[in-house]
C-alpha cells in the first residue's frame, strides 16, 4: 500500500507517543461499536471466523474477540506494530488472542490466514487507498471458500462530474478522487464487484464521518 499516508516512520512516531488509538482516526468506541452492530447484522455468530483488514490497534478486536469463540478473530495491518500495540493495550484478556494472527499485509494478500474465514470486514481502509486496492482485495479475499460476507466502507460522490473535485462528505469530511481521503461512485464499487465475483449491496446504515457501508457476497 505504497500509496497510504501512513508509512514505518509515521507508526514509530506516534506509537512511542503513545497514540495507537489516535493513529486509527478517533472515535474510539463509537466506530468499534459500529462494527459490531454491522457484522452481528450481517449473522455474525460467536462459532464464525472474522478477519479484520486494517485493523490498527483492534479498534474492533478489542469488542470482538471477547464475542467471538478463541481463535476465531484474525487481523491484518500494514503495520504489525500497530496491531501488537492493540494487543497489549486493549483487549481484557489477551490470552484470547495468540498475537500469531495479528499479521503484517500492506497488499491484500493476507498470507498466513486460514481457510475457515467466514466474514471479512474493511472498516475505514479504502478511503486511504487509491481505488484499484479495493479491486486488489475483493480478488485476494475469493481465495477463502467459506467466506459468507464480506463488510466495507468506502466514501461516495454522487456523480462523475463532482467526483472530479473536492466533495463536502455529511459530516463535514472533504474527500477526493485522486489524493486521500478518496472518494469513489456507487458504480465503481459494483463494477469492481462484478469484475471479482462478488455482488455489493449498499447498507443503509450511518457510519462515522459519512462512511458508506456495503455488504458483498460470492456471486
Amino acid at each position: 500500500m505504497a500509496a497510504s499516508p501512513y508509512d514505518d516512520a509515521f507508526y514509530a512516531r506516534e506509537l512511542a507517543r503513545g497514540r495507537h488509538r489516535e493513529i486509527v482516526g478517533g472515535r474510539w468506541d463509537e466506530t468499534g461499536e459500529a462494527q459490531m452492530i454491522a457484522l452481528r447484522t450481517a449473522g455474525l455468530l460467536p462459532g464464525h471466523a472474522l478477519l479484520d483488514i486494517g485493523a490498527g490497534s483492534l479498534r474492533l478486536g478489542c469488542k470482538a474477540v471477547p464475542y467471538l469463540e478463541p481463535g476465531h478473530y484474525w487481523a491484518t495491518d500494514a503495520s504489525r506494530a500497530i496491531l501488537l500495540a492493540g494487543h497489549a493495550a486493549e483487549l481484557a484478556d489477551p490470552s484470547r488472542l495468540d498475537p500469531a494472527q495479528l499479521i503484517e499485509d500492506a497488499r491484500f494478500d493476507f498470507p498466513g490466514v486460514p481457510d475457515t474465514i467466514t466474514h471479512a470486514i474493511a472498516f475505514a481502509v479504502f478511503p486511504h487507498l487509491p481505488m484499484a486496492m479495493l479491486r486488489r482485495a475483493m480478488t485476494g479475499l475469493r481465495r477463502f471458500s467459506r467466506l459468507e460476507r464480506f463488510l466495507f466502507t468506502v466514501f461516495l460522490a454522487p456523480d462523475a462530474v463532482t467526483a472530479a473535485r473536492p466533495f463536502r462528505q455529511p459530516d463535514g469530511v472533504v474527500t477526493h478522487d485522486i489524493r486521500p481521503p478518496y472518494h469513489l461512485l456507487e458504480a465503481d464499487v459494483h463494477g469492481f464487484a462484478a469484475q471479482t465475483g462478488w455482488i455489493a449491496t449498499r447498507e443503509a446504515m450511518r457510519l462515522p464521518r459519512g462512511q458508506v457501508l456495503f455488504t458483498a457476497v460470492p456471486a
